[in-house]
């Protein structure tokens, strides 16, 4: 980061990441290329809850968005009751006429307060694949980090995962599947509609069961973030940063998460999890949501000045150190360019 934002407001920020490094560690030889996952048959986490078919259910208690990471951000309340009755009539009349404002507005980016959605759909059966894969990998994801923590004398806490279809409520805002997977550090949960998959494959070209693995453990990593202080700290530096430096700051968050995605990868290929091409399939992910080349797909053109999570090479290079050492230190992103 330039100007303001360095060195002086990242030193706590730096301070917490290096807080568990040190004692990591190293269990085996160097990830090699091409590997694809033995995951079948592992232990799965209790951690899942699945609330696919439910729509949108709940009420969700933050307003706004910001990007992947859902961090709350506070509006002045203000209309009272008739403005309440208003957006109520509003609301219904819309869905009368078979418009859903819920997915306009989240379309539309904006902050969205909670509320019941309609069922889109029967939820699937509890022993379904998907399931299976996902639980499996989030269990994966929680041996790595309690062993990491452990190591130094801290406890991981482990989040939650909620898989949904269509829309759904959390702490952070009403969210569709439009937006894509997401963490919300108000209730510690990772938030997923496993739709995304078939997108990644569709859409993107980025294929295969350790791909998907890569997204969870990305949010996974932000999740991490969130323990050790990066997620809270950058939520409070960005009130005072312009969109430019929250930008700048949103990438080197990002690109840490997609770090912290290699350094579990690094130690579940010990484990002998991995076969020929899944190491290629992740780094081809990566490559395939770097904002450089997602703008050039939607747009034509890049923008350099907008990307808040990184280019296909920055996406490929973090991930790829966390895949090679394993090791916490090597993650910072925060000090020097990315």
């Amino acid at each position: 980061m330039r100007g303001k934002t360095t060195p002086d407001a990242l030193d706590a920020t730096r301070t917490v990441v290096f807080q568990l490094k040190g004692s990591l560690r190293q269990v085996g030889a160097r990830t090699g290329k091409g590997l694809r996952m033995r995951w079948r048959g592992r232990r799965q986490s209790d951690n899942v809850e699945d609330a696919r078919g439910r729509g949108g259910a709940g009420f969700p208690g933050g307003f706004g968005r910001s990007g992947p990471v859902r961090i709350p951000v506070g509006r002045s309340a203000g209309g009272g009751l008739s403005t309440i009755i208003i957006l109520v009539v509003l609301f219904f009349a819309l869905r009368a006429c078979g418009i859903d404002p819920l997915e306009i507005l989240s379309d539309g980016g904006g902050g969205v307060p909670g509320g019941g959605g309609q069922v889109t759909e029967q939820g699937p059966p509890a022993s379904d694949e998907m399931r299976q894969f996902v639980a499996t990998v989030l269990a994966e994801t929680e041996d790595v980090w309690n062993g990491i923590f452990k190591a130094e004398g801290a406890t991981y806490e482990e989040p939650k995962l909620v898989m949904f279809s269509g829309q759904i409520g959390s702490a952070c805002g009403y969210a569709s599947s439009a937006s894509g997977p997401f963490y919300c550090p108000s209730d510690r949960k990772v938030y997923l509609d496993t739709a995304f998959f078939d997108q990644l494959d569709r859409q993107f070209g980025a294929a295969g069961d350790f791909a998907q693995a890569y997204v969870i453990a990305h949010e996974v990593g932000h999740h991490v973030q969130n323990l050790i202080g990066v997620l809270p700290k950058f939520n409070q530096m960005r009130q005072e940063m312009s969109e430019a430096e929250a930008n700048q700051m949103s990438m080197r968050v990002e690109l840490q998460a997609d770090c912290f995605a290699g350094v579990w990868g690094h130690y579940t290929a010990q484990k002998g999890l991995l076969e020929q091409g899944d190491v290629e399939e992740a780094l081809n992910a990566a490559r395939q949501i770097g904002d450089d080349t997602l703008q050039k797909k939607t747009q034509g053109y890049v923008v350099p000045e907008s990307f808040n999570h990184g280019t296909s090479k920055q996406r490929q290079t973090w991930l790829a150190r966390g895949l090679k050492t394993g090791r916490l230190s090597d993650c910072d992103t925060f000090n020097g360019d990315i």
